[in-house]
């Protein structure tokens, strides 16, 4: 007799206190450092509760970043070209274009209607 695997749904488990992943801990983690800096230079001016607002602030756009993924729009053309991939994705694919310092050329035909 053989043995079947029985697909289930396994998308939750990898999951930290019900909404982090793994990835967005760690987004919101870097963001959360991020804005530890801006912290520690309102803490020195005595402003620390917008130190705290900074960490907090960070620390949504991380996990933002980590969690959500751009929406599939036909109005806009940003969001039909990269609809439905992880923002961090796009960010990092966008980093590395600009460290190659590649170019896109774009031909375009013109009509000759005012002729």
């Amino acid at each position: 007799m053989g043995t079947y695997n029985i697909p289930r749904n396994v998308k939750g488990e990898g999951r930290i206190l019900f909404i982090f992943s793994t990835k967005a801990l760690i987004y919101s983690g870097v963001g959360a450092l991020a804005g530890g800096l801006f912290y520690v230079i309102f803490n020195m001016i005595g402003l620390t509760f917008i130190g705290i607002a900074f960490v907090v602030l960070f620390g949504l756009i991380g996990f933002i970043i980590g969690t959500f993924k751009i929406p599939n729009l036909s109005r806009f053309e940003i969001t039909r070209k990269a609809g439905g991939e992880d923002i961090d994705e796009i960010i990092k694919r966008a980093i590395k274009f600009k460290m190659n310092k590649s170019k896109i050329y774009v031909y375009t035909k013109e009509d000759d209607k005012n002729e």
